[in-house]
Protein backbone atom coordinates (compact mmCIF):
# COMPACT_ATOMS: atom_id res chain seq x y z
CA UNK A 1 0.00 0.00 0.00
CA UNK A 2 1.43 3.53 -0.92
CA UNK A 3 2.18 5.44 2.12
CA UNK A 4 2.32 8.79 0.49
CA UNK A 5 -1.05 8.62 -0.94
CA UNK A 6 -3.24 11.46 -0.12
CA UNK A 7 -7.27 10.54 -0.06
CA UNK A 8 -10.00 12.12 1.08
CA UNK A 9 -13.26 13.85 -0.67
CA UNK A 10 -13.01 15.09 -3.86
CA UNK A 11 -16.59 16.27 -4.32
CA UNK A 12 -19.50 17.05 -2.63
CA UNK A 13 -23.22 17.76 -3.15
CA UNK A 14 -26.36 18.60 -1.72
CA UNK A 15 -30.21 18.16 -2.03
CA UNK A 16 -33.08 18.44 0.04
CA UNK A 17 -36.66 18.52 -0.56
CA UNK A 18 -39.57 19.92 -2.26
CA UNK A 19 -41.46 21.90 0.66
CA UNK A 20 -40.38 23.36 3.59
CA UNK A 21 -41.98 24.71 6.92
CA UNK A 22 -41.07 28.16 8.58
CA UNK A 23 -40.48 28.92 12.58
CA UNK A 24 -42.84 31.33 12.21
CA UNK A 25 -45.60 29.10 10.72
CA UNK A 26 -44.61 26.24 13.72
CA UNK A 27 -44.50 29.32 16.12
CA UNK A 28 -47.91 30.61 15.19
CA UNK A 29 -49.70 27.34 14.98
CA UNK A 30 -48.13 26.34 18.93
CA UNK A 31 -48.06 30.38 20.18
CA UNK A 32 -44.69 29.69 21.26
CA UNK A 33 -42.32 32.89 20.94
CA UNK A 34 -40.43 32.77 17.96
CA UNK A 35 -37.51 33.86 19.37
CA UNK A 36 -37.35 30.58 21.11
CA UNK A 37 -36.66 28.89 17.49
CA UNK A 38 -34.78 31.86 15.87
CA UNK A 39 -31.96 32.53 18.92
CA UNK A 40 -33.00 29.28 21.00
CA UNK A 41 -32.08 26.39 19.31
CA UNK A 42 -30.79 28.84 15.80
CA UNK A 43 -33.43 27.23 13.49
CA UNK A 44 -35.32 29.10 10.82
CA UNK A 45 -36.89 26.06 8.53
CA UNK A 46 -37.36 22.92 8.55
CA UNK A 47 -37.32 20.39 4.42
CA UNK A 48 -40.43 18.44 4.79
CA UNK A 49 -40.38 15.58 2.08
CA UNK A 50 -43.02 15.69 -0.68
CA UNK A 51 -45.20 12.64 -0.57
CA UNK A 52 -43.16 11.07 -3.43
CA UNK A 53 -40.04 11.84 -1.50
CA UNK A 54 -37.78 9.92 0.63
CA UNK A 55 -33.87 9.52 1.71
CA UNK A 56 -33.75 7.41 -1.71
CA UNK A 57 -34.70 10.38 -4.00
CA UNK A 58 -32.66 12.49 -2.12
CA UNK A 59 -29.60 10.49 -2.09
CA UNK A 60 -30.20 10.57 -6.29
CA UNK A 61 -30.39 14.15 -6.39
CA UNK A 62 -27.34 14.46 -4.17
CA UNK A 63 -25.35 11.74 -6.20
CA UNK A 64 -26.30 12.35 -10.00
CA UNK A 65 -24.71 15.56 -10.09
CA UNK A 66 -21.29 13.88 -8.65
CA UNK A 67 -21.91 11.13 -10.85
CA UNK A 68 -21.97 13.50 -14.07
CA UNK A 69 -19.08 15.13 -13.46
CA UNK A 70 -16.98 12.62 -12.72
CA UNK A 71 -18.54 9.22 -14.75
CA UNK A 72 -18.84 5.76 -12.50
CA UNK A 73 -16.04 4.21 -13.87
CA UNK A 74 -13.57 3.95 -10.74
CA UNK A 75 -16.98 4.06 -8.21
CA UNK A 76 -16.71 0.44 -7.24
CA UNK A 77 -18.79 0.75 -3.61
CA UNK A 78 -21.70 2.62 -2.56
CA UNK A 79 -22.18 3.40 1.11
CA UNK A 80 -25.52 4.99 1.90
CA UNK A 81 -25.56 5.84 5.64
CA UNK A 82 -29.10 6.49 6.85
CA UNK A 83 -31.44 6.33 10.38
CA UNK A 84 -34.22 6.78 7.96
CA UNK A 85 -34.23 3.13 6.62
CA UNK A 86 -36.63 2.12 3.94
CA UNK A 87 -35.95 -1.72 4.30
CA UNK A 88 -35.22 -3.89 7.11
CA UNK A 89 -33.21 -5.89 4.93
CA UNK A 90 -32.14 -4.33 1.34
CA UNK A 91 -29.84 -1.45 1.41
CA UNK A 92 -31.42 1.84 0.35
CA UNK A 93 -28.37 2.71 -1.09
CA UNK A 94 -29.29 -0.28 -4.10
CA UNK A 95 -32.33 1.52 -5.20
CA UNK A 96 -30.26 4.65 -5.99
CA UNK A 97 -27.15 2.86 -7.45
CA UNK A 98 -30.05 1.60 -9.69
CA UNK A 99 -31.20 5.32 -10.21
CA UNK A 100 -27.89 6.76 -11.17
CA UNK A 101 -27.20 3.57 -13.60
CA UNK A 102 -23.92 2.32 -11.91
CA UNK A 103 -22.05 -0.56 -13.03
CA UNK A 104 -23.03 -4.04 -11.49
CA UNK A 105 -19.51 -4.87 -10.66
CA UNK A 106 -19.55 -2.41 -7.26
CA UNK A 107 -20.71 -3.39 -3.78
CA UNK A 108 -23.48 -1.71 -1.92
CA UNK A 109 -24.02 -1.30 1.56
CA UNK A 110 -26.25 0.33 4.22
CA UNK A 111 -25.06 1.16 7.55
CA UNK A 112 -26.29 2.73 10.94
CA UNK A 113 -25.44 3.94 13.84
CA UNK A 114 -28.06 7.33 14.87
CA UNK A 115 -26.05 10.30 13.42
CA UNK A 116 -22.77 9.69 13.58
CA UNK A 117 -23.08 6.72 10.55
CA UNK A 118 -21.67 8.98 7.62
CA UNK A 119 -18.48 9.37 9.38
CA UNK A 120 -18.52 5.45 9.29
CA UNK A 121 -18.86 5.32 6.29
CA UNK A 122 -16.51 8.10 5.35
CA UNK A 123 -14.02 5.76 7.10
CA UNK A 124 -14.71 2.81 5.48
CA UNK A 125 -14.11 4.74 2.05
CA UNK A 126 -10.67 5.96 3.11
CA UNK A 127 -9.60 2.09 4.37
CA UNK A 128 -10.87 0.69 0.36
CA UNK A 129 -9.09 3.67 -1.56
CA UNK A 130 -5.97 2.91 0.96
CA UNK A 131 -6.21 -0.37 -0.51
CA UNK A 132 -6.58 0.62 -3.56
CA UNK A 133 -6.19 4.45 -4.80
CA UNK A 134 -7.01 3.48 -8.17
CA UNK A 135 -10.91 3.14 -6.67
CA UNK A 136 -13.16 5.88 -5.47
CA UNK A 137 -16.32 5.10 -3.08
CA UNK A 138 -19.70 7.24 -3.15
CA UNK A 139 -20.69 8.06 0.19
CA UNK A 140 -24.32 9.05 1.00
CA UNK A 141 -25.98 10.34 3.96
CA UNK A 142 -29.28 10.69 3.70
CA UNK A 143 -32.13 10.86 6.27
CA UNK A 144 -35.41 12.47 7.35
CA UNK A 145 -35.61 13.52 11.25
CA UNK A 146 -39.58 13.04 12.01
CA UNK A 147 -41.04 13.78 15.89
CA UNK A 148 -44.51 13.50 17.44
CA UNK A 149 -46.15 16.52 16.57
CA UNK A 150 -46.58 19.31 19.63
CA UNK A 151 -43.85 17.42 21.13
CA UNK A 152 -40.47 19.36 22.18
CA UNK A 153 -38.73 17.95 19.55
CA UNK A 154 -40.64 18.64 16.46
CA UNK A 155 -38.91 22.13 15.91
CA UNK A 156 -35.64 20.29 15.19
CA UNK A 157 -36.98 18.31 12.09
CA UNK A 158 -35.64 18.31 8.80
CA UNK A 159 -34.05 16.30 5.79
CA UNK A 160 -31.26 16.55 3.38
CA UNK A 161 -28.86 13.88 1.56
CA UNK A 162 -24.87 14.80 1.53
CA UNK A 163 -23.19 12.90 -1.54
CA UNK A 164 -19.49 12.75 -1.14
CA UNK A 165 -16.91 11.13 -3.88
CA UNK A 166 -14.00 9.66 -1.70
CA UNK A 167 -10.86 9.04 -3.56
CA UNK A 168 -7.04 9.70 -4.05
CA UNK A 169 -5.32 13.11 -4.55
CA UNK A 170 -8.94 14.54 -3.79
CA UNK A 171 -9.84 18.22 -5.03
CA UNK A 172 -11.34 19.55 -1.91
CA UNK A 173 -10.39 17.96 1.48
CA UNK A 174 -7.43 16.08 2.23
CA UNK A 175 -8.55 13.60 4.80
CA UNK A 176 -5.73 12.52 8.13
CA UNK A 177 -5.77 8.72 9.25
CA UNK A 178 -5.86 9.68 13.09
CA UNK A 179 -8.57 9.95 14.81
CA UNK A 180 -10.44 9.62 18.11
CA UNK A 181 -13.37 7.93 18.93
CA UNK A 182 -15.79 7.03 22.09
CA UNK A 183 -18.79 5.07 22.63
CA UNK A 184 -21.31 4.77 26.02
CA UNK A 185 -24.65 2.84 25.77
CA UNK A 186 -26.42 5.80 26.82
CA UNK A 187 -30.91 6.07 25.93
CA UNK A 188 -31.09 9.68 25.00
CA UNK A 189 -32.85 9.21 21.66
CA UNK A 190 -33.70 5.82 19.69
CA UNK A 191 -36.67 4.91 17.74
CA UNK A 192 -37.57 1.10 18.22
CA UNK A 193 -38.62 -0.52 14.86
CA UNK A 194 -42.28 -0.43 15.77
CA UNK A 195 -42.30 3.19 15.62
CA UNK A 196 -42.49 6.22 12.82
CA UNK A 197 -41.11 9.15 14.90
CA UNK A 198 -37.91 9.03 17.37
CA UNK A 199 -37.58 9.01 21.50
CA UNK A 200 -35.68 11.43 22.41
CA UNK A 201 -34.58 13.06 26.48
CA UNK A 202 -33.48 15.98 25.10
CA UNK A 203 -31.24 17.02 28.82
CA UNK A 204 -30.05 13.09 28.64
CA UNK A 205 -29.06 14.10 24.57
CA UNK A 206 -27.33 17.25 25.27
CA UNK A 207 -25.32 15.72 28.08
CA UNK A 208 -24.08 12.64 26.29
CA UNK A 209 -22.70 14.55 23.40
CA UNK A 210 -20.50 16.76 25.53
CA UNK A 211 -19.86 13.66 27.13
CA UNK A 212 -18.74 12.51 23.66
CA UNK A 213 -17.03 15.24 22.70
CA UNK A 214 -14.41 15.07 25.65
CA UNK A 215 -14.03 11.29 25.18
CA UNK A 216 -13.14 11.75 21.54
CA UNK A 217 -10.96 14.68 21.42
CA UNK A 218 -9.57 12.99 24.75
CA UNK A 219 -8.34 9.90 22.18
CA UNK A 220 -7.42 11.70 19.42
CA UNK A 221 -4.99 13.82 21.37
CA UNK A 222 -3.51 11.34 22.89
CA UNK A 223 -3.11 9.50 19.92
CA UNK A 224 -0.84 11.96 18.48
CA UNK A 225 -3.69 14.61 16.99
CA UNK A 226 -3.65 18.09 16.47
CA UNK A 227 -3.48 20.99 18.88
CA UNK A 228 -6.69 22.83 19.48
CA UNK A 229 -5.27 25.77 18.00
CA UNK A 230 -4.05 24.58 14.76
CA UNK A 231 -7.39 23.87 13.82
CA UNK A 232 -9.30 27.39 11.14
CA UNK A 233 -12.59 25.62 11.59
CA UNK A 234 -14.97 22.68 12.92
CA UNK A 235 -17.72 21.04 11.99
CA UNK A 236 -19.84 19.47 14.59
CA UNK A 237 -23.08 17.12 14.10
CA UNK A 238 -25.71 19.78 14.42
CA UNK A 239 -29.10 18.34 15.67
CA UNK A 240 -29.94 21.90 16.15
CA UNK A 241 -27.48 24.81 14.76
CA UNK A 242 -26.93 26.23 18.66
CA UNK A 243 -25.95 22.61 19.91
CA UNK A 244 -22.45 23.40 17.84
CA UNK A 245 -21.64 26.42 19.74
CA UNK A 246 -22.43 24.70 22.89
CA UNK A 247 -20.18 21.94 21.56
CA UNK A 248 -17.23 24.15 20.99
CA UNK A 249 -17.92 26.18 24.16
CA UNK A 250 -17.66 22.50 26.43
CA UNK A 251 -14.55 21.29 24.05
CA UNK A 252 -12.89 24.95 24.17
CA UNK A 253 -13.19 24.58 28.36
CA UNK A 254 -12.22 21.34 28.59
CA UNK A 255 -8.92 21.85 26.71
CA UNK A 256 -8.43 24.07 28.90
CA UNK A 257 -8.82 27.58 26.69
CA UNK A 258 -10.73 30.69 27.04
CA UNK A 259 -14.14 30.76 26.00
CA UNK A 260 -14.90 33.71 23.65
CA UNK A 261 -18.59 33.98 22.08
CA UNK A 262 -16.54 36.16 18.79
CA UNK A 263 -13.92 33.05 18.69
CA UNK A 264 -16.51 30.53 18.56
CA UNK A 265 -18.71 32.32 16.38
CA UNK A 266 -15.27 32.42 14.13
CA UNK A 267 -14.97 28.87 13.82
CA UNK A 268 -18.27 27.22 13.14
CA UNK A 269 -20.07 30.58 12.12
CA UNK A 270 -20.09 29.69 8.64
CA UNK A 271 -21.07 25.56 9.49
CA UNK A 272 -24.51 26.73 10.01
CA UNK A 273 -25.67 28.88 7.22
CA UNK A 274 -27.14 25.56 5.28
CA UNK A 275 -28.78 23.63 8.53
CA UNK A 276 -30.69 26.73 10.44
CA UNK A 277 -32.95 26.64 6.91
CA UNK A 278 -32.78 22.83 6.21
CA UNK A 279 -33.43 21.13 10.11
CA UNK A 280 -31.83 18.04 11.51
CA UNK A 281 -30.95 15.67 8.34
CA UNK A 282 -29.37 13.33 11.03
CA UNK A 283 -26.22 11.23 9.03
CA UNK A 284 -25.76 14.55 6.46
CA UNK A 285 -25.90 17.20 9.35
CA UNK A 286 -22.70 17.71 9.94
CA UNK A 287 -21.56 17.10 6.04
CA UNK A 288 -24.61 19.88 5.39
CA UNK A 289 -22.68 21.88 7.74
CA UNK A 290 -18.95 20.84 6.05
CA UNK A 291 -21.02 21.72 2.98
CA UNK A 292 -21.50 25.34 4.27
CA UNK A 293 -18.25 26.16 5.38
CA UNK A 294 -17.08 25.89 2.08
CA UNK A 295 -19.54 27.57 0.10
CA UNK A 296 -19.24 30.72 2.76
CA UNK A 297 -16.08 30.87 3.88
CA UNK A 298 -13.03 33.14 3.22
CA UNK A 299 -10.35 31.26 1.08
CA UNK A 300 -9.56 28.09 3.55
CA UNK A 301 -6.77 26.91 1.26
CA UNK A 302 -4.10 24.99 3.45
CA UNK A 303 -6.23 25.31 6.95
CA UNK A 304 -7.14 22.68 9.22
CA UNK A 305 -10.52 21.54 9.95
CA UNK A 306 -11.65 19.73 12.67
CA UNK A 307 -14.87 17.13 12.35
CA UNK A 308 -16.83 16.39 15.88
CA UNK A 309 -19.75 13.10 14.50
CA UNK A 310 -21.94 12.23 17.10
CA UNK A 311 -24.86 9.87 17.03
CA UNK A 312 -27.32 9.25 19.96
CA UNK A 313 -26.96 5.92 21.85
CA UNK A 314 -24.26 6.51 21.47
CA UNK A 315 -20.84 6.64 19.64
CA UNK A 316 -18.73 9.62 18.61
CA UNK A 317 -15.37 10.20 16.38
CA UNK A 318 -13.12 13.44 15.98
CA UNK A 319 -10.60 13.45 12.77
CA UNK A 320 -9.16 15.89 10.97
CA UNK A 321 -8.58 17.69 7.03
CA UNK A 322 -7.11 19.97 5.51
CA UNK A 323 -8.92 21.80 2.57
CA UNK A 324 -6.53 21.71 -0.66
CA UNK A 325 -5.55 24.05 -2.96
CA UNK A 326 -8.14 24.91 -5.99
CA UNK A 327 -11.11 23.51 -3.94
CA UNK A 328 -13.17 27.00 -4.65
CA UNK A 329 -13.24 26.27 -8.57
CA UNK A 330 -14.90 22.70 -7.47
CA UNK A 331 -17.46 24.05 -4.84
CA UNK A 332 -21.37 23.85 -5.85
CA UNK A 333 -22.40 26.75 -4.05
CA UNK A 334 -24.74 27.99 -7.14
CA UNK A 335 -26.41 24.42 -6.87
CA UNK A 336 -26.77 24.26 -3.17
CA UNK A 337 -28.18 27.68 -2.45
CA UNK A 338 -31.03 26.99 -5.19
CA UNK A 339 -31.73 23.38 -3.78
CA UNK A 340 -32.47 25.35 -0.69
CA UNK A 341 -34.07 28.20 -2.59
CA UNK A 342 -36.57 26.62 -4.43
CA UNK A 343 -38.50 24.42 -1.89
CA UNK A 344 -41.92 25.59 -1.46
CA UNK A 345 -43.11 27.10 1.54
CA UNK A 346 -46.18 25.13 3.16
CA UNK A 347 -48.72 25.72 5.94
CA UNK A 348 -48.69 23.69 9.15
CA UNK A 349 -52.06 22.00 7.89
CA UNK A 350 -50.56 20.58 4.80
CA UNK A 351 -46.91 19.64 7.11
CA UNK A 352 -49.11 17.70 8.82
CA UNK A 353 -50.83 16.10 6.66
CA UNK A 354 -47.53 14.73 5.16
CA UNK A 355 -46.01 14.27 8.90
CA UNK A 356 -49.25 11.64 9.11
CA UNK A 357 -49.24 10.17 5.86
CA UNK A 358 -47.93 6.78 5.42
CA UNK A 359 -48.28 3.71 2.88
CA UNK A 360 -50.84 0.92 3.69
CA UNK A 361 -49.21 -2.40 4.70
CA UNK A 362 -51.61 -4.47 2.46
CA UNK A 363 -49.06 -5.28 -0.37
CA UNK A 364 -51.48 -3.32 -2.81
CA UNK A 365 -50.93 -1.11 -5.49
CA UNK A 366 -50.78 2.29 -4.14
CA UNK A 367 -49.08 5.16 -6.11
CA UNK A 368 -47.99 7.85 -5.01
CA UNK A 369 -48.97 11.67 -6.01
CA UNK A 370 -46.75 13.23 -7.84
CA UNK A 371 -45.66 16.42 -6.19
CA UNK A 372 -41.96 16.66 -6.35
CA UNK A 373 -40.00 18.62 -9.17
CA UNK A 374 -36.89 17.02 -8.30
CA UNK A 375 -34.88 14.34 -11.02
CA UNK A 376 -35.85 11.17 -9.11
CA UNK A 377 -39.32 10.46 -7.23
CA UNK A 378 -40.97 7.84 -5.27
CA UNK A 379 -43.69 6.15 -7.78
CA UNK A 380 -45.19 4.39 -4.94
CA UNK A 381 -45.60 0.69 -3.51
CA UNK A 382 -47.02 -2.35 -5.28
CA UNK A 383 -46.80 -5.95 -4.07
CA UNK A 384 -45.01 -4.54 -1.13
CA UNK A 385 -41.97 -2.94 -3.13
CA UNK A 386 -40.97 0.11 -3.42
CA UNK A 387 -41.28 1.90 -7.27
CA UNK A 388 -38.47 4.56 -8.05
CA UNK A 389 -38.24 6.49 -11.40
CA UNK A 390 -35.96 9.02 -12.60
CA UNK A 391 -37.91 12.17 -14.64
Amino acid sequence: MPGDVSIGIHDLSLATTQYVLTHETLAAHNGTGVAKYHRGIGQRAMSVPAADEDIVTMAADAAAPVVARHGADRIRTVVLATETSVDQSKAAGIYVHSLLGLSSAARVVELKQACYSGTAALQFAMGLVHRDPSEQVLVIASDVSRYELDSPGEATQGAAAVAMLVGADPALLRLEDRSGMFTADIMDFWRPNYRTTALVDGRESISAYLQAVEGAWKDYTGRGGRKLDEFGAFCYHQPFTRMAHKAHRHLLQYDGHAVGEEEITRVIGHTTAYNMELGNSYTASMYVGLASLLDHADDLTGQAVGFLSYGSGSVAEFFAGTVVPGYRARLRSGAHREAIGRREEIGYARYRELHERSFPADGGDHPAPKETTGPHRLVGLSGHKRIYATR
